[in-house]
């Protein structure tokens, strides 16, 4: 479909869902402008009671953002104008669309950040209390997705935990980032009216201003930092996803998922697909997308502001709405998975992951080393072939290998005593993983 020049540069389109943040930067500039004596206080009244009159009409659905209007920041000028007149105009005085535009994606942005925070908290809360539940729910733990050794559900749980614990410190340190203001810096250069940015700061909630007013309309690391944050938070998720996913096949029969966040198949009626997973794994590519998408706008641009700039926002408002809406469902997905114990437990036992246990066994006996991996090997194949875990095998079975086994060798090899002989801190025996849920409840 072809589109004409205005069309094509309009914005209004992605910006039109930062109209309350351009109303309430826009009623806070009123009140600047009057306090410096540059409106009237009628008028600043005059505006206020507009702004609140076009808000009250956005959120009824009364207004259609037209591209005519270009961008929020003409739209709400425009529509101000309707509403009271020629006065409305004057509210421009000290600032610029320049600065418009960057105050609005800060305080979009620090909005978003409270609301990720806020949920990478109750994801973080729902994994604690996944931990206390499944201290002693035994399962394998993988390395090269082959089981390796065996490990807790709870342990597992902390492993994300403390994923999930540094993607909310990052987001929590990026807010320093975002949450300073620029506005009424003008074009670039400043504005020839004096006016208080640190009161207007103060009265939008910032924690200071941009000392220098052409960084303040050309900067978007904030954005930048923010993506990358939203990046590393997906990669979680999906790996996190990839494990569910795993999980609840019937190769693994570990857990299962709600309806809700599955779907059948008309063709394949016995399977249960983890959409909701799938899509969020595929999401971070999204995500990862919207990231390499605002450097590459900004790799080339001399100072200060140029109209590419008008780009940002696709990205950081898509890698917000995406990462907001994944871990909202994630959550709830999580909360409603039924943890099948003795799927886990059964491939914990039948996975040979307490060979290792054997040989070291087998070492504090005295047997020589070079032929202890043989011994193992074989001990490992009669097992399998008999379809008995190693701790299951009778002490006849073990001595046809070496007549060194004796019936100490089941304390040895038990999987909850290989599990709880881990004594380093920050392992998986079930006395550490009290620690860590300890520790977690100590530093909320």
């Amino acid at each position: 479909m072809k589109q004409t020049a205005k069309e094509f540069m309009s914005s209004i389109s992605v910006d039109n869902m930062l109209y309350d943040e351009e109303i309430i930067a826009s009623k806070a500039h009123a009140r600047m402008l009057k306090q410096n004596k540059l409106i009237s206080a009628e008028e600043c009244d005059q505006m206020i009671k507009g702004l609140d009159e076009v808000l009250a009409d956005i959120e009824a659905g009364k207004v259609e953002f037209k591209v005519e209007y270009d961008d929020i920041h003409g739209c709400v000028e425009q529509l101000l104008e309707e509403k009271i007149g020629a006065v409305a105009r004057k509210l421009n005085r000290g600032r610029s669309v320049n600065d418009q535009v960057v105050t609005d994606t800060r305080l979009f942005l620090r909005a978003e950040n409270e609301s990720i925070t806020g949920s990478l908290r109750e994801l973080m809360d729902t994994l604690e209390a996944l931990a206390k539940e499944h201290v002693n729910t035994i399962m394998p733990g993988y390395s090269h997705l082959q089981r390796a050794q065996p490990i807790t559900l709870a342990y597992h749980m902390l492993a994300y935990y403390q994923m999930f614990r540094r993607d909310l410190k990052r987001f929590e340190n990026c807010m320093e980032s975002i949450n300073v203001m620029p506005p009424d810096c003008g074009a670039l250069a400043g504005t020839v009216y004096d006016t208080d940015r640190k009161k207007m700061a103060k009265e939008l909630g910032f924690d200071g201003i941009l000392p220098n007013a052409m960084d303040a309309v050309a900067d978007r690391d904030f954005g930048m930092e923010f993506i990358n944050d939203c990046s590393i938070t997906m990669m979680h998720l999906s790996r996190f996803c990839e494990d569910l996913i795993l999980w609840s096949s019937v190769e693994f029969g570990f857990i299962e998922i709600d309806d809700e966040f599955t779907t059948g198949s008309r063709v394949l009626p016995q399977k249960k697909n983890l959409d909701v997973a799938e899509l969020i794994r595929g999401k971070t590519g999204r995500v990862y997308g919207d990231m390499i998408n605002l450097l590459t706008v900004f790799k080339g641009l001399p100072m200060s502001y140029n109209r590419d700039m008008q780009e940002d926002k696709y990205a950081m408002l898509d890698a917000a709405h995406t990462v907001e809406a994944c871990l909202t469902l994630f959550v709830e997905m999580i909360k409603s998975m039924k943890i099948n114990r003795g799927e886990m437990q059964r491939a914990a036992k039948y996975g040979y992951m307490n060979a290792t246990e054997l040989a070291e066994y087998l070492m504090e006996k005295g047997v020589e080393t070079e032929k202890i991996g043989d011994i193992i090997s074989k001990v490992v194949q009669y097992a399998i072939n008999n379809n008995k875990p190693i701790e299951e095998l009778w002490l006849d079975d073990l001595k046809q290998f070496t007549q060194v086994f004796d019936s100490d060798v089941y304390d040895k090899v038990a999987i909850r005593n290989v599990i709880a002989s881990k004594v380093s801190d920050g392992s998986t025996s079930f006395e550490n993983v009290e620690k860590q849920i300890e520790e977690i409840a100590k530093n909320k």
